[in-house]
């Protein structure tokens, strides 16, 4: 229930506080290439419930007709725009509305594309009983991932074989030490390597 009103209180005034400037990205979005402003996408949610998650449009139209995984920061589809948007994790400002809504909270696990979900060992499902987060302690530790997957020989299967599994790892870590004090310190940690990476 704290966490919950935690997330309520600070997305609420989130999304006041930021709603001109939020209103600005939204405007050179629309200038910057065509298509929507927000980009929405169904992911898997607390237990195991599909919701839709929303972010600010970073690439060109129809760009998932070249794979899910975005590959690098310097990938192709990814619009002007997009790169600054992605760089200082602005693309996730309207997942505000997700937590205020109570799909999401500020901390958890990533929000996975059912495909991924459908990966996990039956024990991995413990994870999906958190609401997930913006941030989290496997969001931290691969801040870098798009970069890991650019490397890869086949990201797909980099992505399903290494990276989910270790994930599951921080995840349920996660699970054991989670308090609103932990949540904070990893909002903290999420600024400072966003900032000064």
């Amino acid at each position: 229930m704290i966490k919950r009103a935690f997330d309520f209180i600070f997305s609420l005034l989130g999304i006041v506080f930021l709603l001109p400037l939020l209103l600005i990205i939204a405007i050179i979005i629309k200038i910057d290439s065509k298509g929507p402003v927000l980009y929405v996408q169904n992911r898997v949610g607390k237990n195991n419930k599909d919701f839709d998650i929303f972010k600010f449009r970073t690439m060109y139209l129809k760009s998932e007709s070249d794979g899910l995984l975005t590959l690098g920061n310097n990938d192709t589809r990814i619009t002007k725009m997009g790169y600054f948007l992605r760089r200082y994790k602005i693309d996730e400002f309207p997942q505000l509305l997700n937590i205020l809504k109570g799909d999401m909270s500020f901390v958890g696990p990533r929000p996975d594309l059912k495909i991924y979900v459908n990966q996990y060992k039956p024990d991995d499902y413990v994870v999906l009983s958190l609401r997930p987060g913006i941030t989290g302690l496997a969001s931290i530790h691969y801040r870098n991932e798009v970069e890991l997957l650019k490397t890869a020989e086949d990201p797909e299967e980099y992505y399903i074989k290494t990276i989910i599994p270790d994930k599951l790892k921080y995840n349920k870590i996660y699970l054991e030490k989670h308090n609103l004090l932990f949540d904070i310190k990893l909002i903290f940690i999420t600024i400072f390597k966003v900032l000064f990476k």
